[in-house]
Formats: structure tokens, sequence, C-alpha cells
């Protein structure tokens, strides 16, 4: 038989990083679901052309034949993959929008898929969990200063079992796009592209880019760098831009809608969740759909592995041609995230498997009896396997060892239970006994 190799791009964890990816997802939910968030679920394909609506990014869409059939040159028919859960739940907002109450808080975790160069923190399949606030024609500003703190806080709640701080990184995009009308950028989408950048190919190459894709003056350029390179986690961050702004005669009435936005969100953030979110200027988000607010988060000492959390504001992505449905949103990359936790092992579990106790079997004839002894106690909640096979108790307690298992119970007129890790064995009553809190249910701690 032919050796088997991992699929590049598809990752599966063992049963320890399951439980450390589970918990993450636990407490994003639990967080969500404090603050109001219905979680909801979408189909896994969508048509293409809808998909392909994403620009740039839709080159990597996996796309399906139906019944295995070619569907080449009929795209009408042809469906794809998502690539992730926004245009999803815009096509499900506008099929329910009868049906729901809005403003709209919505959560959702799913698989999503990406035919790109797997590399450290990128993946082909992977796990993202949403948020979003949509409304019907109007949205308050609100929403925008709402969502980056939701996510401060489920961030803040996994600290405890060893997830580095996060800096969520904030910016508007009318800042950038009011700033380039006003310096004489007329086309200002390659610019919003372009600059977003500016940490993976550097300011020499940005400024090259804004010239041969945006039309740029070497003056010109170097204005939307100056801007791109302000950064502060309080107001003063929108009176240096204002100041920038000045001395180009930058008078955009957008640009100062924008700035007044952005001062706004880091201030109520420098109140709410101090040091958390910095506005940073070079944030632009290069989908063309966001329209406000732009946010991406990174790991403190693991910027290198780029964003893990990202979004910002839509105002025409869920569009029936009659009324229009503006959200705000945040996606966070749980794959990316758990994978890092797991390679440097910042986070473990304190065992990779649910069961608390093996009760051991004498013999296959008495092999009634430990299984009773498990009814009893998952009847009080304890998980419990029964040994495979009635060996010698030495070697099923080297099994239970292997399997992290901390305790064997050993049936009997008088029972008795194990905890192997230190060999302390005593007697147990049937009706009564439970293993210590920390040891009920396997634990994710920092590594």
């Amino acid at each position: 038989m032919a050796r088997l190799r991992p699929l590049s791009g598809f990752p599966e964890w063992l049963p320890a990083g399951r439980l450390v990816e589970q918990h993450v997802l636990d407490v994003l939910r639990r967080t969500f679901e404090l603050h109001g968030f219905a979680g909801i679920q979408t189909r896994s394909v969508e048509p293409l052309d809808q998909l392909l609506r994403k620009g740039e990014t839709s080159k990597q869409v996996y796309v399906l034949r139906r019944l295995q059939e070619d569907h080449a040159g009929h795209r009408d028919d042809a469906l794809g993959l998502h690539f992730d859960l926004t245009v999803p739940f815009a096509r499900y907002v506008l099929e329910d929008a009868g049906r729901l109450a809005f403003p709209f808080r919505r959560y959702q975790v799913q698989n999503v898929w990406r035919g790109e160069r797997p590399q450290d923190g990128r993946f082909r399949e992977f796990t993202q969990a949403d948020i979003d606030v949509v409304g019907a024609d109007t949205l308050p500003y609100h929403i925008e200063v709402e969502l980056p703190l939701v996510i401060a806080d489920a961030f803040a709640a996994l600290r405890d079992v060893g997830v580095p701080p996060v800096r969520i990184l904030v910016n508007n995009r009318r800042v950038v796009e009011g700033f380039a009308r006003g310096v004489g950028l007329a086309d200002v989408e390659p610019v919003l592209r372009v600059v977003d950048k500016l940490d993976k190919v550097g300011p020499d190459a940005v400024a090259a880019m804004l010239g041969t894709e945006a039309g740029a003056t070497p003056a010109q350029a170097a204005a939307v760098l100056e801007l791109a390179n302000l950064h502060g986690a309080d107001e003063s961050v929108a009176d240096d831009a204002a100041a920038l702004a000045a001395r180009h005669g930058v008078t955009d009435e957008m640009f100062a809608t924008g700035l007044a936005e952005l001062a706004a969100l880091v201030g109520a953030a420098a109140r709410r969740a101090p040091g958390t979110v910095v506005a940073d200027l070079k944030i632009a988000r290069g989908l063309d759909y966001y329209t406000g607010s732009v946010y991406e988060t990174v790991l403190v000492g693991h910027e290198q592995l780029g964003s893990i959390c990202s979004g910002g504001r839509y105002d025409t992505l869920a569009c029936d041609g009659s009324r229009t449905y503006p959200g705000v949103g945040l996606s966070v990359g749980v794959t990316r995230l758990v994978s890092r936790l797991l390679s440097a092992d910042l986070v473990t579990a304190t065992r990779p498997v649910p069961s608390a106790v093996l009760v051991a079997v004498v013999t296959e004839e008495t092999r009634d009896a430990s299984d009773l002894v498990a009814m009893a106690l998952r009847s009080r909640g304890v998980p419990v396997e029964v040994a495979p096979a009635a060996a010698k108790l030495g070697k099923q307690i080297a099994y239970a060892d292997r399997r992290g298992i901390p305790y064997v119970w050993f049936p009997g007129e008088e029972h008795e239970v194990k905890d192997i890790r230190c060999g302390v064995q005593q007697p147990a009553d049937l009706h009564t006994w439970t293993p210590p809190a920390d040891d009920w249910w396997p634990r994710v701690v920092p590594g």
C-alpha cells in the first residue's frame, strides 16, 4: 500500500488540539451570545456568479461540477464553495428579509475554502467565526464602534488559557478615500488596494504602485504614504491627520466625516478596552465592498502571522433593488489562530480525551459489573469508559495512561479507585464518588 501523505492546506488536529479549538469556539460563541447575536448557518455552496463579485480574490474560489458533469462555459449553472461567510450571509439576508427583525445581529461558525498556496497561518479549508449587524436601509455609526469591542471582550476571555493579548487596528476608508481625492487622485479604488499592501511590500513598492496603478505623482504618493504612517491609541491621531490634510490643502468632506468617525471609535475604545484598539491609517482592506470603518487584529508578539480577525462596514453588499441592507461585520480566523496556539505551545489541554475514569474489567464474564459501574458514574455526569479487554490489571492501567485517563476504577465487593498519576488507591463509594473538579473534564490551560 502506498504511504499516505497529508493533504496540504487541509488541517486536521489531534484530539488535544481539537479540544483547544473547541474551547476557542465555545468562548467566541458565549461572548457573541452575551452581546445578543443569534447563531445561523448557511449552505456551503453559492452560484459562481455571486462569488465572483469579490474582485481580485475570486480566482481562489473552488468551483464544483454538478453530478460530475463538466459545466465549463456555463457559469450561470456553476456552483462554488464559499470563499468566506460574507457573501452567503448577504444572500441569506436578502432571501429572509421579510422574516428577520432589523437590526439583525448574527454570528456564524462554519468552514470556508480558498484555493491559495498553503503557508504558515494560511489554509485551503478553515473555520471562521463571524459576527455582523445588518440594518434595513440605515445602520447607525455606533455599531462600527460596538463590534470591535465585542471582539476585544472575546479575546480578553481567552487570556486565562494562555492566548496572547490582541491589538485591533482600525481605520475608516472614508479617511483614505477623502484624502486621496483631496490631493487630486480621482480613482481611489487602486489607492485603497495598494495602501493595504504597505506592510507586505514596503513604502518604496507602494509608492511605485501608486504611480502605475493609481496615476499618482511622486508628491501625491508621498502624501498618501504620510497619511498611512499615522497611528495612535486615542483621538490625537485624528488631530495629526487633520494637520497633515491642512498642509496638503485637503478640504474633502468625506475625509472630515471619516476622521470624526475614527476619532469617536478610538475614543470609545480607549475608555472601554484601553490599549486594545489602535488607529492605523494604513489599514484599508482590499475588498471593494467596504465603505466605512475597517478592522484588522493581530496577536501581540505574533504580528508576522497576519490578521486573525478582520472586517468592516459595508453599505451595498446586500441590495434587492428597492432596499439596501447596510452592515458591519468581523470575522475571526479560528484555524489561523489555533494553528499558532498549537505550533507555538501557547495553549494545551490537560488530557486528550474526555474520559476521567477507566473502569477495569476483571474477566469477560464480569464485564456486566464494570458496565454497571460506568452507568452509575455517567448518571452523575462523570465521563467514563470501560476497559476494552480483561487483560492484566497492569496492562489496563497502562492503557489508561496512554489515553491520558487519570483514574482507574476497580470493581468488586469493595470498590476502589486509583489516581494513576500519583499511585494513590483508595476505597470509593459507587453512589457518591466523583473526581475533583479539575479532573472532571479536560481543561484548556497555558502551554
